[in-house]
């Protein structure tokens, strides 16, 4: 059975959050689409946010707005939310022993941001061999710099998106999906 996995789609990564990224807006429509389509289907949807616990940091901060998953996908009364404190949904969170007492043997992925919990958790689940459809127009990321060069949103998240499909992911539009 299929199962949606939609990771981290938090007030702080939207205009106005302490961390945002670019286009989170068309992303968080594409994933509204998708679960509509898994709620009708009456398979699981499993919702994951991140508290930050380090010291250091600067968003997803206990008890703040930002931490809250967007309004826009507000949980309903029987699909479970897990909290994690690092990039690896499946790290500390039970979501693999929660996959096995749903009997999920698929997960479709989306959320927020490819290039760090999208990509940790799809190569996590590759580990936990359950195979993955990750959803390419319903994630989103920022630009990111590395050696004095700055690498836009779009060509960080088309280079994760391309370094996950085949082996640790078959990756597809929303619109594709089929369930």
């Amino acid at each position: 059975m299929k199962a949606l996995l939609i990771i981290d789609v938090q007030n702080d990564y939207f205009p106005g959050g302490k961390c945002e990224l670019s286009g989170p807006e068309k992303a968080l429509e594409n994933i509204v689409s998708v679960l509509r389509l898994f709620r009708k289907a009456g398979l699981p949807v499993i919702h994951v946010r991140h508290v930050n616990t380090r010291p250091d940091a600067s968003f997803f901060l206990p008890g703040t707005d930002g931490v809250k998953i967007h309004t826009g996908l507000t949980p309903l009364p029987g699909e479970d939310v897990l909290v994690k404190h690092a990039p690896n949904s499946f790290y500390r969170t039970g979501l693999a022993d929660l996959l096995r007492a749903k009997k999920v043997d698929e997960l479709v992925v989306c959320g927020m941001m490819t290039h760090m919990c999208i990509d940790t958790t799809v190569r996590a689940a590759w580990d936990h061999q359950i195979p993955v459809t990750l959803l390419y127009d319903a994630c989103a990321t920022k630009d990111l710099s590395v050696m004095g060069q700055t690498i836009p949103a779009q060509t960080v998240h088309n280079a994760y998106m391309a370094g996950l499909d085949g082996i640790f992911a078959r990756v597809l539009t929303a619109g594709e999906l089929e369930i």
